[in-house]
C-alpha cells in the first residue's frame, strides 16, 4: 500500500513538472515541511505535493493532473485560514502565491489569485484610491473577498464582496471561464459569499473607491469598565454615521490581566471625526488613547503589526443581533475566563450600506444589522501546550452564545465541526447556491469553505 502511494506521488509530480512552468514540491523534497505550513501553526497537514502555479495555464495543468490521478485538491492563496483548509492532507495543493500581480485600470483592480490584501491596498493607494478589505493586509484578497470581508469600510462601502465585479476561474474539468454581470452571472452571484467552492479563482476584478484620510487608532479601557464601555459603545455605533466603523476587542495586557479596546476608523470629514472620537473616548475612562489622521494603507499596516505567525489557533464564530445586556454579560464572562493571555474576542459590526442590499443580491447569508463575534483561541506551543484546554474554552464560549445568536455564522471562520451553523450560514440563499454548485462543480471537486451539499 505504501509503495503504491509513493509510486502515485512520483507519477503526479512527474506529470506536473512536465506540464507546469512553476515549481512542484513533493514529500521527499527538502523544502516540503516549510512549504506545507500555513498561518496557523496548529495545522499539520501533509499533502501529496504542492504545485506553485505561475499562471492560469499552470492551474489548468494542476487541476487536470489531479483529476487524471483521482487526487483531491485544495487551493491556497496565502493560507490565512485557521482550519487549514487550503493545505489538505493526501491531496494536491494548488498554490497561487506566485500569481500576485495587481493591475489598475480607471477605478477597477484586476487582482491575481495569490495577491494579498496589502498588495491591493498599496496598488490602490498609488492611484489615490482605496480597496474594500478586512482589517489587515495579510490574507489573500481572493479568499477574503469571495467569502465576505468585514473591514474598516463596511458601513460606508459594504463587505469586500460587494465590490467584486468579475472573475476568471479554472473549473473542475480544467476549462477557464470568465464571469461578470453579463457572462455567467449566476456564478458571479455565487462567488459573492459562496467562497472558492466552484473553481480556482485565478483573477478577479474589484471596484475601487476614492481615497480618504482615515481617523483611526486605538482606545484602551481597563477591564473593570468593560460592561459600561460595551453598553455605551453599542449605542454610539448604532446612531453613528456610516463613516464610522469600530472593532471592539478583549485582549490581555502585558501582565496578563484583561482589557477592552475600541479600534475606530472614520472616513468622513476629519472635524466630524474628531467629535466621533470624543464620543468613543467618553464610553469610559481610557487608560491609553492613540488616535491620528492617516492614510488607509497606514491604518491597515497598524493591524498587520499585531498578527502573530508563530502561534497555534482555534477559532469559533457567532452572529449576535446586537450588544444587548444578555450578550454583554456573556462576552464579559467569556473574556474573563480565557485560558491563554494570547486569546482574544473580536466584535465587528455589520451596519450601514451593506444592510440596504437585498438578501438575494449576493450569496452572503445575512444582510440585517448584526455583530460578528470572533472567538480566537491562541496559545504558545513552545510551552508544551497541546491546546485542548484553549479549544474547549472557545467551544464552550461559542455554545454559551448560541441561544442568543442568529442562525448560522460567518462561513470563513466556521470549521468542519460546526455543521449546525454551516447548515444555516447562507440563509435562504442556500438552494440557489447549491444549484450553482451542481452546475459548475457537480462532482464536488472543490471544497474551500463550509458549504452544505
Amino acid at each position: 500500500m505504501v509503495q503504491n502511494v509513493i509510486e502515485q506521488s512520483e507519477q503526479v509530480v512527474h506529470d506536473l513538472n512536465a506540464k507546469m512552468q512553476g515549481r512542484v514540491t513533493a514529500r521527499w523534497d527538502e523544502g516540503y515541511d516549510n512549504a506545507r505550513k500555513v498561518w496557523n501553526g496548529a495545522v499539520d497537514h501533509h499533502p501529496v505535493a504542492i504545485a506553485f502555479c505561475e499562471s492560469a495555464e499552470d492551474v489548468q495543468a494542476a487541476v487536470r493532473t489531479a483529476r487524471a490521478h483521482n487526487l483531491p485538491v485544495s487551493v491556497r492563496s496565502r493560507g490565512h485560514d485557521a482550519a487549514g483548509r487550503s493545505v489538505r492532507s493526501d491531496a494536491l495543493v494548488i498554490d497561487l502565491s506566485p500569481m500576485d500581480h495587481v493591475r489598475i485600470d480607471d477605478q477597477v483592480a484586476t487582482v491575481a489569485g495569490g495577491a494579498t490584501a496589502a498588495k491591493v491596498i498599496a496598488a490602490a493607494a498609488a492611484r489615490n484610491l482605496m480597496a474594500v478589505t478586512g482589517w489587515n493586509g495579510v490574507p489573500g484578497m481572493t479568499g477574503l473577498t469571495t467569502v465576505g470581508g468585514y473591514g474598516p469600510l463596511i458601513a460606508s462601502h459594504g463587505l469586500a464582496l460587494d465590490s467584486l465585479t468579475g472573475a476568471e476561474l479554472v473549473l473542475a474539468d480544467g476549462q477557464r471561464l470568465t464571469v461578470d454581470r453579463d457572462k455567467n452571472p449566476d456564478l458571479l452571484w455565487a462567488l459573492k459569499g459562496g467562497g472558492g467552492n466552484f473553481g480556482v479563482v485565478t483573477s478577479m476584478k474589484v471596484r475601487l473607491h476614492p481615497a480618504r484620510q482615515v481617523l483611526g487608532g486605538m482606545i484602551l479601557f481597563p477591564w473593570g469598565e468593560a460592561e459600561t464601555v460595551l453598553a455605551r459603545c453599542g449605542k454610539a455605533i448604532g446612531s453613528a454615521s456610516n463613516n464610522l466603523s469600530v472593532v471592539i476587542g478583549i485582549i490581555s495586557l502585558p501582565d496578563g490581566s484583561p482589557a477592552l479596546f475600541l479600534a475606530p476608523a472614520w472616513t468622513g470629514e476629519i472635524s466630524d471625526g474628531d467629535i466621533a472620537m470624543e464620543v468613543l473616548k467618553r464610553c469610559g475612562k481610557p487608560m491609553h488613547v492613540q488616535i491620528a489622521s492617516m492614510g488607509y494603507q497606514d491604518l491597515i499596516q497598524g493591524f498587520d503589526a499585531r498578527v502573530a505567525n508563530d502561534k497555534h489557533y482555534a477559532l469559533e464564530t457567532r452572529w449576535i443581533p446586537a450588544l444587548n445586556p444578555e450578550a454583554m454579560s456573556a462576552l464579559i464572562e467569556g473574556g474573563a475566563s480565557r485560558t491563554s493571555p494570547f486569546s482574544t474576542i473580536i466584535l465587528q459590526h455589520f451596519r450601514g450600506l451593506p444592510t440596504q442590499f437585498p438578501l438575494d443580491s449576493t450569496a452572503f447569508g445575512l444582510r440585517r444589522e448584526h455583530v460578528m463575534v470572533e472567538i480566537i483561541s491562541c496559545w504558545d506551543p513552545t510551552a508544551g501546550d497541546n491546546g485542548s484546554v484553549h479549544k474547549r474554552w472557545a467551544r464552550d464560549f461559542s455554545q454559551t452564545l448560541a441561544p442568543m445568536s442568529l442562525p448560522g455564522g460567518y462561513p470563513n471562520l466556521l470549521g468542519p465541526h460546526a455543521q449546525d451553523q454551516i447548515a444555516q450560514a447562507y440563509g435562504n440563499n442556500i438552494t440557489r447556491l447549491q444549484a450553482v454548485k451542481r452546475r459548475f462543480d457537480p462532482d464536488g471537486f472543490f471544497s474551500a469553505t463550509a458549504l452544505p451539499r
